[in-house]
């Protein structure tokens, strides 16, 4: 019997594009003219992989037409693109109805609404971070910049601080190479910005607090702190100050930060208040803060009944309870009750 060769697979559209002469992937993309000027555009079917051919950054919903959810997330995504539209690295914003197109939504695994993805070069991340209209902007915004920058001078440090806003905490190596911090960027690209400043100025030096190098500075702009890592850049030392420092010295835990300690295998020593935004709850975090600096193993949170009594509730406090309470929490069921503050701070140092 004569052996048959089979032919090979179909190349994705996108390889094929690559293959195609110049003028023929023009003609391509000139089949779909898809607006770049911030409006919401509608994909299905018979555009969605050509959509993926020529945009870069493309960020889809895959919505149902009756979801409650999808419907209150529209107006949002409409505020969000002319801004995502405007980046110096501009992303697309789509939208697919998935209940009716559902072998597309099958495709890309979807399986509840809305789903978000942001496709970068045709390659889908699931998007599961806020879906207000500013923050979403920040997210995405995060999502497509380089892994580690590149910075020549001290008006690109400016800039680089200044453009990336106060949402994510920050790592500035200065006289690093950037193929240590590489690692750290790829892995750690949804929470953080990392650069490496090859040229800077004494001025700089004075401003981020550094009298050598190489240094690695973590800032976290949102709480005003700022930590310093000479070194040793080798084995888990600098994975360790990376890890540690994704987080500000004191957690005011919510719903959002709660998020964040997920990926931190730390112990958390929480602080339960009956309202932490009052005179006495502003001084305890300091005193809290000053134990947190010295002692980066643990993870120190607070958080107030006021602002999440169903969250307190979890450890037995209530509002008729004796606060300020603390306790040694694992992030799971087990914790530990601690009476005051000060035995905290006794039993760390």
């Amino acid at each position: 019997m004569a052996a048959r060769v089979l032919p090979p697979p179909p190349l994705p559209l996108v390889l094929l594009l690559l293959l195609l002469p110049l003028s023929a992937r023009d003609t391509v993309a000139a089949g779909e003219d898809f607006p770049r000027d911030g409006r919401v555009i509608d994909l299905d079917e018979s555009n969605f992989e050509a959509a993926l051919g020529v945009i870069d950054f493309l960020f889809v919903d895959f919505y149902a037409p009756w979801c409650g959810h999808c419907k209150r997330l529209a107006p949002e995504l409409d505020e969000a693109a002319p801004m995502l539209a405007g980046l110096s690295e501009p992303i697309v914003v789509a939208k697919v109805n998935a209940d009716k197109y559902r072998k597309l939504g099958s495709k890309y695994g979807v399986d509840g609404f809305p789903t978000l993805m942001l496709f970068i070069h045709g390659v889908p991340i699931e998007y599961t971070g806020s879906r207000k209209a500013d923050q979403l902007v920040r997210n995405l915004k995060k999502f497509v910049a380089p892994d580690v920058s590149i910075l020549e001078s001290d008006s690109a440090i400016k800039n680089f601080v200044e453009n990336a806003g106060t949402s994510f905490p920050m790592f500035l190596g200065f006289g690093v190479n950037d193929s240590l911090i590489a690692e750290y960027g790829r892995k750690y690209k949804k929470r953080a910005w990392f650069a490496v400043a090859k040229d800077f100025s004494e001025d700089v030096m004075v401003a981020y607090e550094f009298d050598k190098v190489p240094a690695l500075v973590a800032i976290h702009p949102k709480y005003k702190e700022q930590s310093l890592f000479y070194g040793p850049f080798e084995e888990n030392f600098l994975e360790d100050f990376v890890r540690q420092s994704l987080l500000p010295l004191v957690v005011p835990i919510n719903t959002e930060t709660i998020k964040m300690l997920n990926d931190d295998q730390r112990k958390v020593v929480l602080t339960i208040l009956e309202d932490d935004s009052d005179e006495n709850s502003t001084q305890l975090v300091k005193i809290l803060r000053s134990a947190a600096s010295a002692n980066r193993d643990l993870v120190f949170g607070y958080v107030g009944i006021k602002q999440w009594d169903e969250f307190v509730e979890t450890f037995d406090v209530s509002k008729s309870s004796q606060l300020p309470k603390l306790l040694v929490w694992d992030r799971n069921e087990e914790y530990e009750l601690v009476s005051t503050v000060s035995s905290v701070i006794n039993s760390i140092f």
